[in-house]
């Protein structure tokens, strides 16, 4: 007798759980954001839309006799910034004749469960490479922090974090433009091709003294190049810091309080995707990352949802379909930093 259409949808969803878990695990970014409480679910609407404050509210008097009148004056101090979800869809298809080859539900049972694994590690490796490079071919509807529109960057124009110093940036961040709101500029460094402390302290700093919190980067996302060049500077120093550590299987290092990971899809031969490396400039070398002002919405009936396996209309087979709306994006970009060509 074959498995039910209701057995195999109960038992896929107790894995699909477990390899949502493991796609936030496996990414570091998606990691400390879900830590620091940055996934967000949210009920509909064709739009995200999110309000953010981009100038002073009012002006504050000082009270010398305490008869000194107030000012009344106030600016609307919140935008609106408006972004397009990114909705994807992946099915997990059982055909008739898998299911007369292999007799027995855990022998079913097995095939989907593989089946899940390499739809979510494919998943897992199209999100971390849009939003880190802007470099994925399938989620083009996922914003980037690649923001970056030097020659073959590979940065979008709705990217968040830009090349050039604050208050030249010129990128839009939903709907509303960085050359109008200096408030959505982040913080910018260039290390003429080698990797300097000074340098990474630098970017570290403007960070922190442009956050609300007063805090600096807890996230260094960089590439592998990076990694090593800093892990070469510290050498030494190695005995009299705790820089080495694995978070979830990973090796990172420390700069600062801020975690430091490579990722796969920074560098000069990866960063564009199959397009020309990029050089000089235009290489990416780290993000300096605030996670606290960063954040994964998701639609709240669509996160890696899943609906029952059902017959396929004019197939010999059976499918379920994992659907998901999500999108990212900041509060606050001026305690961000973007570090190229060390």
């Amino acid at each position: 007798m074959a498995i039910s259409n209701d057995v195999l949808s109960s038992t896929l969803r107790i894995l699909l759980d477990e390899e949502v878990d493991q796609l936030f695990q496996a990414t570091p970014l998606l990691k400390t954001m879900r830590e620091k409480g940055g996934i967000e679910t949210y009920d509909g609407g064709q739009k995200l839309d999110v309000p953010l404050i981009l100038e002073e509210h009012s002006s504050i008097t000082q009270l010398d006799s305490g008869y000194e009148p107030v000012n009344l004056a106030v600016k609307d101090s919140l935008r609106n910034a408006s972004f397009n979800w990114c909705d994807f869809v992946a099915p997990i298809v059982l055909t008739r004749s898998e299911e007369l080859s292999n007799k027995g539900e855990r022998a079913i049972v097995s095939i989907l469960e593989a089946r899940m694994k390499s739809v979510m590690g494919a998943l897992q490796r199209e999100v971390e490479k849009q939003l880190v490079a802007n470099s994925s071919t399938i989620l083009t509807n996922l914003l980037s922090l690649n923001g970056h529109n030097g020659a073959n960057a590979g940065g979008s124009t709705t990217g968040f974090l830009e090349d050039g110093a604050v208050g030249a940036q010129t990128n839009t961040v939903g709907g509303l433009s960085k050359g109008t709101f200096e408030r959505l500029n982040n913080q910018f460094k260039t290390s003429s091709g080698t990797l300097s402390i000074a340098d990474m302290t630098d970017l570290y700093i403007s960070c922190q003294i442009n956050s609300p919190n007063g805090k600096g980067p807890d996230l260094i996302i960089c590439s592998q190049d990076y990694f090593a060049s800093y892990k070469a500077l510290i050498q030494q120093q190695e005995r009299y810091i705790d820089d080495a550590q694995l978070d979830a299987g990973r090796l990172s290092l420390m700069f600062h309080g801020a975690s430091l990971h490579v990722d796969p899809f920074l560098g000069a031969s990866v960063q564009n995707g199959s397009g020309t490396p990029p050089t000089g400039d235009n290489i990416i070398g780290a993000y300096f990352l605030n996670t606290e002002y960063i954040k994964l919405a998701f639609d709240s009936a669509a996160q890696f949802e899943m609906d029952d396996f059902e017959h396929v209309s004019g197939y010999a087979s059976r499918s379920a379909n994992i659907y998901t709306r999500m999108q990212i994006y900041f509060t606050h970009l001026a305690s961000q930093g973007l570090h190229v060509n060390p």
